[in-house]
């Protein structure tokens, strides 16, 4: 059992979650905003051996030294990489700090906003219809990069609707030739599909100038990501043609100095911040501490 747990930030559990938190630590502190630097997070956390946090805030070096007592970090967020990663846990693992996190807990929502986006945009709900005219996802050409758990939800969803689906991954992948997913070099998937859906991990960049060029004119481009998938110059001058660019969030489409250009459409909501997904990410910060400390919950 921990001696002292701490939220430094919101991390957005259910109630029963919270209250399930004081089964691994003496003491619990949940604090309601968001800090704004180091010192404020160092000073949070204080003597604590166990941390969480949400994605809306980082856990550096710089922090973290003056902690001393930490030997657990949990994330209530997503954990795809270390080099993605809202915390660093180069160095916490250095320290022998544990660091988890989880993954595949809001890709329900995202895939409902997406087809919701792109249902409108061809249709022409309350706006003119993509190409003059109200057509169906059948048959639309449609290209994911990265074939992750989300991007692959989201392949599978447009092919129940009847796209062509084609994919760029780090590798061609079994299962998605098994379901008729063509996988396809970054560059030739980019020019060959009129609709583009970019599922990747956070601070991962792959478009380019090289890329947009590829990527050419009269298309609609898609970022479910937590940040930009591409330089912002290039990505500038792509969005002067005849195109659109579809995130929920600011964070994905790259800052709100974005938000008011004509081609751009942005909920500025997380689309994956929904009931169902709180319940599953509640679920797994729970095992996470369960398998850490070996304590049961019911």
């Amino acid at each position: 059992m921990f001696q002292k747990l701490v939220a430094i930030e919101p991390v957005s559990l259910i109630p029963s979650a919270e209250k399930a938190l004081h089964s691994f630590a003496k003491e619990v502190v949940m604090y309601p905003g968001i800090p704004k630097d180091d010192n404020e997070i160092a000073k949070r956390i204080g003597d604590a051996d166990a941390v969480l946090l949400s994605y809306t805030s980082r856990l550096e070096k710089g922090a973290l030294e003056q902690c001393p007592n930490v030997k657990y970090i949990g994330m209530c967020c997503s954990l795809y990489s270390p080099e993605s990663a809202n915390v660093d846990i180069f160095y916490a693992n250095s320290r022998g700090i544990t660091v988890t996190g989880i993954r595949d807990y809001g890709d329900e929502g995202v895939v409902e906003y997406v087809v919701s986006e792109l249902v409108r945009c061809l249709h022409g709900f309350d706006q003119e219809p993509w190409g003059g005219m109200a057509r169906e996802i059948t048959g639309l050409k449609a290209g994911i990069v990265g074939l992750g758990k989300s991007g692959g939800m989201i392949a599978d969803a447009l092919r129940f609707f009847g796209a062509e689906v084609s994919y760029f991954a780090r590798s061609e992948k079994e299962e998605a030739k098994a379901k008729g997913y063509r996988f396809l070099p970054l560059d030739e998937l980019l020019d060959y599909n009129e609709a583009l859906f970019c599922c990747l991990n956070r601070n991962t960049v792959l478009l380019h100038e090289e890329q947009f060029k590829k990527l050419g004119d009269k298309k609609m481009l898609f970022n479910t990501g937590l940040s930009p998938a591409w330089d912002e110059a290039p990505f500038l001058e792509w969005l002067e043609g005849d195109n659109l660019c579809f995130c929920d969030t600011v964070g994905a489409l790259g800052g709100e100095h974005l938000l008011d250009h004509p081609n751009v459409r942005c909920m500025q909501v997380s689309t994956g911040r929904t009931r169902q997904a709180f319940d599953r990410l509640s679920e797994k910060v729970l095992k996470n501490l369960s398998d850490f400390t070996g304590i049961a919950v019911e």
